[in-house]
């Protein structure tokens, strides 16, 4: 008898110490996340501030495009003085996959040379830089919590989440996107509620500096039907090309810029010249984010070029050595693209950009699932099946292209297999 209470009392002391180590943890990760969160929230928030008012500062005086070649130099001289050369969003990835160094300095100069970048007119976008400073604010903090190398990679995915949260006023789809972006069939659910926490906290944060989160009005329904199926299909498997066309087109003009011009000083003066040319003959819709652009086509009004100009002036922005990202310019050719293809296909062309500003998206990052929230968080769920499908095929037929090439595919599109290989 007394055998049996004393294991009795074994097995309750197991379950409680158990329990304790669970509600132990999830305090720990919640003090962490929601420090992160604040930290990352409030520098994204800035941040966002900063590349609004470059913006705006360059539409009220023009001349500052000529300026483009001094801003690339003050861009590279900034990079090589603070030893911070190469350093990129492929290298936060890293960073998570193999617990390397980010260094806290890649703050600042991210930061400054994308708000330059912006105001001089180069064609980029936010999150790049939003990646690279919510990592490095997620591994400095994690240090500071005193973290194992292991949860260190988690703090570093936290301050992912929260920057781009901050950015984007898009919460879920960012935690989701920090979890998924680092290796394709691999979610990492135990860093679900760290990154989610990291996110709901910038979020709130960038709410106090009174930032309206990104959000788009489809302005046609498009009810689910047999046909409507067909030409969403339809799109989406155009969608998906448009989107290799877009990480290829990225990838070579950075290959061919390094290789014809390895000197970054000559690299970044080529550009500009280059981009200053572009925008004389094109005019200034596809400098910088490009937001309004978006917001034309999410109007129903895209030129049959647009994309192809978008995708030409931001590869020379960041093939010769400016500085910001990929996923807004990607909004837009995926907008425009499918605005005007879309009304081809039937689709009411605002629907068409929705369904495109997602399926672009999906299929250069390789995310599906924090593609198909996304399409919540910026359109609402009433055709979330349409966004579903989209989603789906574009992930399918993008093959192995990503504009992230230090990005993990651990298992194959095609069929149940590991193959382990990086984007290309």
């Amino acid at each position: 008898m007394e055998t049996r209470r004393e294991a009795l009392c074994a097995l309750c002391q197991r379950k409680i110490k158990s329990a304790s180590n669970y509600g132990r943890t999830f305090l720990k990760w919640a003090a962490i996340s929601v420090t992160i969160g604040a930290v990352g929230g409030t520098v994204g928030s800035l941040f966002n501030l900063s590349v609004r008012l470059a913006t705006d500062t360059r539409a009220g005086s023009p001349w500052l495009l000529y300026l483009m070649p001094l801003g690339g130099l003050l861009i590279v001289w900034l990079y090589r003085v603070s030893a911070m050369e190469g350093k990129g969003t492929n290298d936060i990835i890293n960073s998570v996959h193999f617990g390397e160094k980010v260094p806290l300095l890649l703050t600042p100069v991210i930061f400054a040379a994308t708000a330059v970048t912006h105001l001089v007119g180069g064609s980029a976008g936010r999150e790049g830089a939003a990646l690279q400073i919510g990592g490095s604010i997620g591994w400095q903090v994690g240090r500071l919590f005193r973290q194992s190398d292991r949860d260190i990679r988690v703090a570093t995915m936290c301050g992912m989440s929260a920057v781009f949260a901050a950015l984007f006023g898009t919460p879920l789809t960012a935690a989701i996107f920090a979890l998924e972006v680092l290796t394709v069939g691999v979610f990492y659910y135990m860093a679900f509620i760290p990154c989610l926490l990291s996110a709901l906290t910038a979020y709130g944060v960038s709410l106090l500096f009174q930032l309206q989160p990104t959000r788009f009005a489809v302005l046609e329904v498009f009810d689910l039907s047999p046909l409507g199926v067909v030409q969403i299909a339809a799109l989406s498997v155009l969608c998906a090309l448009v989107s290799i066309a877009f990480c290829v087109s990225m990838h070579k003009t950075e290959r061919l810029f390094g290789r014809k011009l390895p000197n970054p000083y000559l690299r970044v003066l080529a550009g500009s010249a280059a981009l200053i040319g572009l925008t004389l003959l094109w005019g200034t819709d596809y400098n910088g984010t490009g937001i309004n652009g978006i917001m034309a086509a999410m109007g129903g009004t895209a030129q049959p070029w647009d994309w192809v100009l978008k995708i030409v002036f931001t590869a020379v922005t960041i093939g010769c050595g400016f500085k910001g990202g990929e996923i807004i310019p990607s909004f837009f050719v995926g907008a425009t693209f499918g605005c005007f293809m879309g009304g081809l296909l039937g689709v009411p062309a605002s629907f068409g950009a929705a369904v495109g500003i997602v399926a672009v998206f999906c299929g250069a990052v390789n995310c599906p699932v924090a593609a198909i929230v996304l399409s919540v968080e910026l359109f609402g769920a009433r055709e979330l099946s349409y966004f579903a499908i989209a989603c789906g095929i574009s992930y399918m037929l993008s093959g192995y292209y990503g504009i992230y090439q230090s990005q993990e595919i651990r298992y194959s599109k095609l069929k149940p297999e590991k193959i382990e290989i990086h984007a290309k």
